[in-house]
Formats: structure tokens, sequence, C-alpha cells
């Protein structure tokens, strides 16, 4: 019986659990971040490459 009372009051799993949970949480909030900063960025750079290729065209 005390070894079942123990087991009811050892709260390292929930913890450890509880800590899984968090660093989830914590790895969807940066892939989301990720992946819109992603679209920006991608939309800068190839704004940046067209200026670019037009700034080195030869002039006629």
């Amino acid at each position: 019986m005390k070894f079942i009372n123990k087991l009811f009051r050892n709260e390292a799993g929930a913890t450890a659990i509880e800590y899984g949970l968090i660093a989830a949480l914590i790895a969807v909030a940066a892939i989301t971040a990720m992946q819109g900063l992603g679209g920006q960025l991608k939309t800068t750079f190839n704004t940046t490459s067209s200026a670019m290729a037009s700034a080195n065209a030869p002039s006629a």
C-alpha cells in the first residue's frame, strides 16, 4: 500500500510531460514564425535580385 501511495505522490513524470508539452508548443510557434519570415525574405531577395540585374544590364 505504501508503494501505491508513493506512486501517486511522485510528480516527476508529470513534470517531464509538462516540459515536453512546453517544448512542443515553442517548436510549433518557432516553425510558424519562420515560415512567415521565409516568405517575406524570399520577396526581399527577389526584389533585390531584379534591381541588381536591371542595374547590371548593358546599355543600348
